[in-house]
């Protein structure tokens, strides 16, 4: 392998899901509102993805799923992501990953472009798939190309690493190798033996 791929939310912050828990904590719905409705509500799993897709402007997501909430749409998507905050630790794993000659990349479903730190994106990646911008979100396997295709690679010379299960299948069907993300204490060994580099700073 010769290629790191990653996820941005979940992987490279702290875990989303936590964050969509503290946010209903501070609103006075039951702990996995959010979540609930995103994997079983109809409604809620459309605008999530026309939202990730690029299809539907992020105030739009805001206004309509405040509604399925009961909550105030004013920043939603900045207080609903407010306790996802950036994981040190992986970061600088990528970042020793691209310094020791590995071809680092990402792929992201967005919740907006304006989400992320562009100079970031710039120092850590070689190449950067967020899926508003292509039109396309995991799982679909075409993203998971464009990803390979971003760093110069093959899929098979590359690792995914996701915070998410379902996201990792159609990586692995591609021929990559695939890491499901718990925390940079399992995930950052488990690269380094992959690869036989250091990634721990």
């Amino acid at each position: 392998m010769r290629g790191l791929l990653v996820d941005y939310g979940g992987v490279l912050t702290s875990d989303v899901f936590a964050s969509f828990g503290a946010f209903c904590a501070a609103h006075g719905l039951p702990e996995h509102t959010v979540r609930d409705l995103f994997r079983g509500d109809p409604d809620a799993r459309r605008l999530l993805a026309d939202l990730e897709t690029g299809a539907l402007a992020t105030a739009a997501f805001e206004k309509e799923f405040a509604a399925l909430l009961g909550v105030d749409a004013e920043a939603l998507v900045a207080r609903l992501m407010a306790g996802a905050v950036p994981d040190t630790a992986m970061l600088d794993a990528v970042r020793a990953a691209r310094e020791a000659g590995l071809r680092t990349g990402l792929i992201s479903n967005s919740w907006g472009a304006e989400r992320y730190d562009r100079a970031l994106l710039a120092e850590l990646f070689d190449g950067v798939v967020i899926s508003g911008e292509v039109g396309l979100r995991k799982p679909a396997e075409e993203i998971y190309r464009l990803g390979a295709d971003a760093v110069g690679l093959a899929p098979a010379a590359c690792a995914y690493v996701d915070d998410l299960g379902g996201n990792l299948k159609p990586a692995r069907a591609l021929g990559m190798t695939t890491f499901l993300h718990r925390s940079a204490a399992e995930t950052v060994p488990a690269l380094e033996r992959a690869f036989g580099v250091t990634l721990s700073r």
